[in-house]
């Protein structure tokens, strides 16, 4: 399992965006992200920084109508770069959770990469708008990430009321659960974690 290289590089064009995305699962944290919208281009290299993913992104899309086809096609096609590269899940420790604080915010995220798509999303954010990017995608983006990788995702927000802070947390929460879920189980690293035999 040590020597298998986790990797993905997808492409994917629609009517409303082209997506070009790289991703590494064992990288250093590493991202070049181009979305068209700064607040996603951040909370991706948050993610990327704090799950210790090594991720590249460019997407050119329908950002003059507004960015909910980038957000969701961009969670969509990173949906798909995670699952292709944890290939069979074999070694992986699969559960993953994070209580982060970001200032006065404070949200848990817990993550099973299960097969099995959920989103359990309790996140009230008091403001429609961080800057120009709506807030309400936020959600937008957890759910089409979901669907794609296959993951059961949880995300409660706990305490907060800084927009930015809030959603903030979520991604830092996010790559840090994921982090721990995608990590090779040392003792059973040539084992799929399920007593099915398969994920």
């Amino acid at each position: 399992m040590t020597n298998v290289l986790r990797e993905a590089q997808i492409e994917r064009n629609t009517k409303e965006t082209q997506i070009k995305l790289t991703l590494n699962l064992d990288g250093t944290g590493k991202a070049a992200v181009d979305t068209g919208c700064g607040f996603l281009n951040h909370m991706l290299e948050l993610m990327s920084a704090h799950g210790c993913f090594d991720l590249n992104v460019c997407c050119r899309g329908d950002v003059a109508v507004d960015y909910h086809h980038t957000t969701e096609d961009v969670a969509i096609t990173l949906g798909e770069a995670f699952s292709k590269a944890l290939l069979d899940k074999r070694g992986i420790t699969r559960y993953g959770q994070q209580l982060l604080p970001m200032d006065e915010a404070l949200v848990l995220v817990a993550v099973d990469i299960s097969g099995r798509s959920y989103l359990g999303y309790q996140a009230d954010i008091p403001a429609g708008k961080v800057g120009d990017f709506d807030t309400e995608l936020a959600e937008e983006f957890m759910q089409a990430l979901c669907r794609t990788a296959g993951f059961t995702l949880h995300i409660r927000k706990l305490a907060g009321h800084n927009a930015h802070h809030i959603i903030e947390a979520m991604f830092k929460g996010l790559g840090r659960s994921l982090r721990q879920a995608v990590a090779v189980d040392a003792q059973n690293a040539w084992h799929i974690p399920s007593t099915k035999g398969v994920i």
